[in-house]
């Protein structure tokens, strides 16, 4: 199967999963990106916690039984698996770059009972299906890791029936504010930008989806915003828990350290200062989110 190579299943009709390694999937994108954040439990665990009620709240309306609908950049499948449940007898195929995380997409569908779910390693930017294939393309967090999100949108338009409907929602880091205040957080921000856009990315990719869409050729484009929002009590023990890990274990703290843009210590640092601002009894942090729901002519 050019560009892309799926996961084999058993037999027609049935979740797709599990069989299919990172050693025979090998490189499936030729773009200029790398993907900053990796797959390490802390990353999976934030990742995993995303359901299709939290993070396609702009878009619930669209599903309904019957639809098809293209997953790009499905992760481990926590919006995957809330999405099918809603389409089914509708098909999802679900795609991503990475064969590990794939297959714990693919658990996760098979857990839930999901039999109309396919997952494949593809590229964004040449996706192995026909043209018009889908009633709606998803993708989430996806757009700002790439170095060309208006030839991904414009793929996923291709693969998009007439009429139907690409959805697509983004952090916009340079939007993010928390309280209380501290210059290693403010350090952390500033890395991440750094590195993000260094892979490749956009870090502040919300507020420039509805540009893209336009830059694509889409015109009929409905944009909207929402945030997630972690407060003492209520997350940001969490959240704040995780960072203090990604900080130092993921695939930032890796960058940050291989390209000289951060020491371990300053790491340490920033892991630190995310403690104590999760265990501090004010901690409250808002992360906007640019959304776009854009029909295909």
């Amino acid at each position: 199967m050019p560009g892309g190579v799926r996961i084999p299943g058993h037999g027609a009709g049935r979740v797709l999963w599990a069989r299919v390694t990172a050693a025979s999937v090998g490189p499936v994108s030729d773009g200029n990106e790398r993907y900053l954040h990796g797959h390490t439990s802390a990353v999976l665990q934030a990742h995993s916690a995303r359901t299709v009620e939290t993070s396609f709240g702009y878009g619930l309306h669209l599903l309904r039984p019957g639809l098809d609908v293209l997953d790009l950049g499905c992760g481990p499948g926590s919006i995957t698996v809330g999405i099918a449940g809603r389409v089914a007898p509708g098909r999802v195929l679900a795609v991503d770059r990475d064969a590990g995380v794939l297959a714990t997409a693919g658990t996760a569908a098979r857990q839930a009972g999901l039999t109309n779910v396919e997952f494949a390693a593809m590229d964004a930017y040449h996706l192995d299906v026909p043209d018009d294939s889908f009633d709606l393309a998803h993708a989430h967090q996806v757009l700002q890791h790439l170095a060309d999100p208006v030839a991904a949108l414009v793929e996923l338009a291709r693969v998009t029936r007439p009429g139907g409907v690409i959805a697509a929602r983004d952090s916009d880091y340079a939007g993010w504010i928390w309280h209380p205040a501290d210059p290693l957080l403010d350090r952390w921000l500033e890395l991440y930008r750094t590195l993000a856009r260094a892979a490749g990315g956009e870090p502040d990719a919300g507020r420039r989806l509805l540009a893209w869409a336009h830059a694509a050729g889409l015109r009929d484009v409905r944009a909207s915003s929402s945030t997630w929002t972690y407060s003492a009590g209520a997350g940001a023990e969490w959240w704040g828990g995780l960072w203090a890990e990604r900080i130092l274990s993921s695939g930032v703290a890796e960058q940050a350290i291989g390209t000289g843009a951060a020491t371990r210590d300053e790491l340490h640092a920033i892991s630190q200062a995310w403690l104590a601002w999760a265990g501090h009894p004010d901690a409250w942090l808002a992360i906007p989110h640019g959304e776009i729901l854009a029909t295909v002519p």
